[in-house]
């Protein structure tokens, strides 16, 4: 598969330290980490075809990574 868009680590490039640490220290992050990253993969699948889906469940997923990584800047801030 091709390069995944909207990584953590790019959209965050200042913070990877921080995230790095976060997942070792706090259950929490890790779990918000790695359910950031299935869907993210899950909207990168439905964009590039790989697994179509239609409009209203892409639109979902993409409201939940929005949430999701809403609530690990906030992390990510508040560290």
């Amino acid at each position: 598969m091709s390069h995944t868009p909207h990584e953590l680590a790019e959209e965050f490039p200042d913070a990877v330290e921080k995230m790095h640490k976060l997942k070792l220290e706090n259950a929490h992050f890790a779990k918000l980490f790695d359910e950031y990253h299935e869907v993210n993969r899950a909207v990168h699948r439905a964009e590039a075809n790989v697994e179509p889906t239609d409009d209203a469940h892409e639109g979902e997923l993409r409201k939940q990574r929005t949430r999701l990584k809403d609530e690990i800047w906030a992390l990510i801030s508040a560290a």
